[in-house]
């Protein structure tokens, strides 16, 4: 849930990650972020539950609001790390993207601020874990299964790209289901405001598309790139390129050559191939008509679009919850205790003096 990179093995089986650093209809009415109580709030204002997400400089941790009793999810970064690793403009990103953005499948911030080593972001508590995890434990998805959760990604990358945001992190870790088995997409540390192209390289190893790895420059076409490989993933259980270490990754993604399973059918795999298209002005989703392109494939012939934004369509998964604060769907961390990581400088804390 936090800013990683990550790959599995050359098992197409094992679906184990290796973490590398490298209102309109359905939509809710913009909630105003309180910004008197933004620059008031505190850590000492919540009761910490537990850790239920990790990542290479912070971790995400349950908590409770004294106030309210209600539960959140607290990302906690630490700012020596985030300088350390130069993630300064990745962080900022995520903090002014989440705070632009609203809509019914993407996380929603309430509050941030920062103290003299840390930075936080309190966001919507989504109980029903990564979507990654039910994978694991499926080993694959049905069609059908596949084909809700892709409607549901197509409709927030359509808005995300609306607002000139590429997400650049898709993948099913970051992926989760609220309580009624709908989707949240997590963890913005890549997205970016685009008004051309950017060359950063950043993004987990399997669902990088060719541009990025070519250091040609890249824009919203990477998102629709990154779809097709978890279409691909949903249906088969495992990525189409994969391999020990991210470099041979990498050569596979360049060479483009896919071996395809039984478990995809004809159309989905039609629409997969569209969506992994080298020659990213060809690629669908990133030509003349957008994201409407990939709505009106065939795979997605059933679906009503606007059931889709309003959330009408049933989903294949409902998360055993018993109560807000749930936290079965998420797995066991080590639980740290919260000290100042190291002495930061003037010149450091000023960084971040508008977080």
């Amino acid at each position: 849930m936090l800013v990683t990179m990550s790959c599995k093995t050359n098992n197409p089986t094992d679906t184990t990650r290796i973490t590398n650093p490298v209102v309109t209809a359905g939509e809710k009415e913009k909630i105003p972020k309180n910004s008197e109580k933004n620059n008031k709030i505190k850590f000492e204002d919540f009761n910490i539950v537990r850790t239920i997400g990790t990542g290479t400089f912070g971790r995400v941790l349950l908590c409770q609001e004294k106030a309210t009793n209600k539960f959140y999810a607290m990302k906690i970064l630490a700012i020596a790390d985030v300088i350390r690793l130069k993630q300064i403009e990745h962080v900022k990103n995520e903090k002014n993207i989440l705070l632009e953005i609203n809509h019914p499948f993407l996380v929603t911030l309430q509050w941030h601020w920062h103290d003299s080593n840390y930075l936080y972001m309190i966001l919507d508590y989504v109980c029903g874990g990564e979507l990654f995890s039910y994978l694991r434990n499926s080993g694959r998805f049905t069609s059908t299964a596949g084909n809700f959760y892709a409607a549901e990604i197509v409709v927030a990358l359509d808005y995300l790209h609306s607002k000139g945001v590429v997400y650049r992190d898709l993948k099913p870790e970051n992926l989760l289901l609220d309580r009624e088995g709908h989707l949240k997409i997590t963890d913005f540390g890549f997205a970016k405001k685009l008004t051309d192209r950017t060359w950063t390289l950043c993004g987990t190893p399997e669902y990088l598309a060719p541009e990025i790895i070519q250091s040609k420059g890249h824009n919203k076409a990477v998102d629709w790139w990154a779809l097709g490989v978890l279409i691909y993933e949903m249906l088969a259980g495992y990525p189409p390129f994969f391999d020990d270490n991210p470099f041979g990754i990498y050569e596979k993604i360049l060479a483009g050559k896919i071996e395809w399973t039984r478990f995809i059918d004809p159309i989905a795999k039609d629409l997969i191939k569209k969506l992994l298209v080298q020659d990213r002005t060809k690629r669908l989703g990133n030509m003349k008509n957008g994201a409407e392109d990939v709505k009106r494939h065939r795979w997605f012939k059933h679906i009503d679009w606007q059931d889709v934004v309003n959330r009408r369509l049933k989903p294949p998964i409902i998360p055993q919850i018993t109560f807000e604060g749930d936290t079965r769907n998420f797995d066991e961390y080590a639980e740290i205790e919260w000290k100042p990581p190291s002495f930061l400088g003037t010149e450091e804390q000023k960084l971040f003096e508008d977080f």
